[in-house]
């Protein structure tokens, strides 16, 4: 089975576009969740609905936390190559995904981000403040 790290990694440089899942050519974070999980199994388990850059916020709604649990199993500690749920302001609802991975200087992970595209990023004390849930895949 392909191991989550090795594929997310295979997608840095990847252009950041808005609700887009193609590796090389554009995606979000949710769309590199989506192509780490197509290398893994095939299909996709759901067509994911449109959805806002503030991932429904205004309505309080937890749309992404909601769609982790539905396709992804819940742990403690995560572990390279398990997915992190990011919440990006306190008490906000949570919208960035990213891979945990780890690298010489220790925990990073693979996340898409505006203005950045793919990238692996240190999983700083700031960036870990922010995980609102860690799952692995199935």
């Amino acid at each position: 089975m392909i191991d989550p790290v090795t594929e997310a990694r295979g997608w840095i440089g990847t252009p950041y576009r808005h609700q887009a899942s193609a590796k090389g050519a554009g995606c979000d974070c949710l769309g590199l969740i989506r192509g780490v999980w197509r290398a893994r199994y095939g299909a996709e388990p759901e067509t994911p609905p449109g959805y806002t850059p503030d991932w429904s916020e205004p309505g309080r709604e937890e749309r992404l936390l909601a769609a982790c649990l539905r396709h992804l199993r819940p742990v403690g500690e995560a572990a390279p190559g398990d997915v992190l749920l990011f919440r990006m302001r306190p008490r906000s609802v949570a919208k960035h995904l990213g891979i945990r991975a780890e690298g010489a200087g220790g925990p990073t992970f693979i996340h898409a981000y505006g203005g950045e595209g793919v990238v692996e990023s240190p999983l700083s004390a700031a960036w870990a403040a922010k995980i609102a849930a860690r799952f692995r895949f199935p």
